[in-house]
């Protein structure tokens, strides 16, 4: 009996070894860096392209690139979920050496698709990732990241570098990878087709269902409506005073989700933060005024036919 305890003594004593060498490893290893294997890629714009580029980037980019003096060099992203560190956003100016100017098109392209930078680090967990995204919008992106809109102007200023937690780095080990570089051309569905416009909206144009689900941990970023809990909120997130904000629960349930709104009180709420005349979001939720009245109509159409989750997300701020 003895030897026995002995040698179960030596296995854990082993495993607590290995573990704790896997966790230094992880922790000074940091977030990984792969092949970058960026396309040839040279977008041809138009002042269309670059307006819609404009226009998708105040949507989905400026809240954390936007400095307060109005340009695009990047900030201390204060509301990023404390278990994950701390971290700034990028200069996104075309500032030739800290900026996008740096970089070609094809390697923004494989960045915005991937997460891979031109040096082969890996953009950390809270970069969203855009392998949904239709080739039109994603060069209309890089079209406006070329154009002379004076947000955009070259400032020659260098973010501090991100201080991943533990459970970024793990994350990024284990869970959080580099996406596959589409193999072939990726286009939007038509405007006609209402829900599935939508669900373009809402899970690659600007990509709703990751705050709206129940954490960032298990969002299944390639196949979207596989994410646990999908649309039915409770991700935590700090406002800019570090208060836990949980998102709202956006499945047609009627109690605990958007079930007895109207399609009018969700497009007012979601582009103008308003709903029946009083305050409908919370920050770090922002209104969308640059979202058109049809693509909330087609996202409200998508979310109608998903399935209705009971969550109620009100009850976790009493826990």
């Amino acid at each position: 009996m003895k030897k026995v305890l002995k040698v179960l003594g030596m296995l854990i004593a082993l495993a607590v070894l290995l573990l704790a060498a896997g966790a230094a490893y992880i922790h000074f290893d940091g977030i990984p860096t792969y092949e970058v294997k960026a396309p040839d890629l040279k977008v041809t714009a138009d002042s269309t392209m670059v307006a819609e580029g404009k226009r998708l980037a105040t949507m989905v980019c400026s809240k954390c690139h936007m400095a307060s003096n109005g340009l695009l060099e990047g900030q201390h992203m204060k509301d990023l979920p404390a278990q994950f560190g701390k971290a700034w956003s990028a200069n996104i100016t075309r500032d030739p050496k800290y900026g996008t100017g740096r970089y070609t098109d094809g390697e923004l392209a494989y960045l915005l698709r991937t997460g891979i930078k031109r040096d082969g680090s890996y953009a950390p967990p809270w970069m969203p990732k855009f392998p949904h995204l239709s080739d039109y919008d994603l060069h209309s992106v890089i079209a406006y990241l070329r154009s002379d809109a004076p947000e955009l102007a070259p400032v020659a200023k260098a973010q501090p570098p991100s201080q991943p937690s533990f459970l970024a780095k793990f994350l990024a080990h284990v869970a959080f990878k580099p996406l596959p570089y589409p193999s072939g051309p990726i286009e939007a569905p038509p405007v006609t087709d209402k829900v599935a416009f939508g669900k373009y909206m809402s899970t690659g144009k600007v990509e709703c269902f990751s705050c709206h689900s129940p954490s960032f941990e298990t969002t299944n970023v390639m196949e979207p409506e596989k994410t646990p809990g999908y649309f039915s909120g409770g991700n935590g997130m700090p406002d800019k005073e570090g208060t836990i904000i949980y998102t709202r629960n956006l499945t047609p349930d009627k109690t605990t989700g958007i079930g007895s709104w109207t399609e009018d009180q969700f497009i007012k709420a979601v582009r103008f933060g308003q709903r029946d005349g009083k305050p409908a979001l919370r920050y770090p939720m922002e209104p969308f005024p640059a979202m058109t009245d049809e693509e909330a109509s087609a996202i409200w159409a998508y979310l109608q036919t998903i399935p209705a989750i009971s969550h109620d997300v009100d009850a976790l701020y009493k826990k």
